[in-house]
């Protein structure tokens, strides 16, 4: 159960990010007089994004696990004289596949918020959303020739640096120029400075 939780619990934080930007996307859109964007606005378009995106991992890896699921496998031969006891995942394709959704959905996060990065600068989080996606991309792919390099228990190790390094990136990429600016910066947190800019 590591990969494919790993898996749906990554979709779900992807697929909100891509929410957010589409919400973004909308919005400003939506300004704009006689526009038909605005009953996307008031529908609950980010709710669909992230449950038909996760919905969609959660597909891959019920497939994944029904037809060829990962095993416990006895490693002999990467260190002499002892046995390790490791988590083959069966079928590479259907790992890969997970892998490759999650890499389409950064892909298209980062698309989309670089597309509306110009956007009017007080109410536009789609800087944060480019670079937080760019740290995720550069992470994962950086990963992958260490990840299929590594055998034994050095595969876990770097799966969870990983893991760790590009959440970290998420999180801090996206909250902490809002936590700046509320802790440091609380002049700029007013709906007259905001509305002036």
């Amino acid at each position: 159960m590591r990969q494919t939780s790993f898996g749906i619990f990554f979709s779900v934080s992807l697929s909100s990010v891509l929410a957010k930007t589409i919400m973004v996307c909308i919005a400003f859109k939506a300004t704009k007089p006689g526009s038909s964007w605005r009953k996307l606005v008031v529908i609950r378009v980010s709710y669909y994004v992230v449950v038909i995106c996760s919905f969609t991992q959660v597909k891959i890896c019920a497939i994944w696990l029904s037809v060829s699921p990962p095993y416990q496998e006895f490693d002999h031969h990467s260190y002499p004289g002892k046995i390790i006891i490791q988590c083959n995942e069966g079928s590479d394709i259907w790992f890969y596949s997970m892998l490759g959704y999650l890499g389409f959905l950064a892909a298209v996060s980062l698309v989309l918020a670089f597309m509306v990065r110009t956007l009017p600068d007080s109410f536009n989080e789609a800087k944060y959303i480019t670079f937080s996606m760019l740290v995720f991309c550069s992470v994962w792919i950086s990963m992958i020739p260490a990840y299929l390099s590594t055998r034994g228990k050095n595969m876990v190790a770097v799966e969870i640096f990983a893991i760790l390094s590009s959440s970290a990136g998420i999180l801090a990429c996206i909250f902490f120029p809002k936590c700046y600016i509320l802790i440091m910066k609380p002049e700029l947190n007013s709906r007259n400075r905001l509305v002036k800019k």
